[in-house]
């Protein structure tokens, strides 16, 4: 694993995530994305309908759509800043 990577999270109107600095996707369902990122931080998406739409390994880019109602980076939620 690389150290002191830059991740960029972008959320489209609670439809859309792209997440940059993947590493690999460890656990997905409906309602749950958790994702390893460059540097070992993980980043937990929530949400109901969650599908994967995309991830290329080699660039890192990962997207998912559905209903997002939150995330959590390194343990820390930031779905009260992000939805109000």
């Amino acid at each position: 694993m690389q150290e002191n990577q830059n991740h960029q999270v972008i959320i489209e109107q609670k439809k859309k995530i792209t997440v940059s600095g993947v590493d690999c996707v460890k656990a997905f369902s409906e309602v749950k994305v958790v994702l390893l990122l460059l540097g070992g931080e993980k980043l937990h998406v929530a949400g109901m309908g969650l599908k994967i739409s995309g991830f290329v390994k080699s660039s890192g880019i990962f997207t998912a759509e559905g209903n997002i109602t939150g995330v959590s980076y390194g343990g820390k939620s930031f779905a009260a800043k992000l939805f109000r």
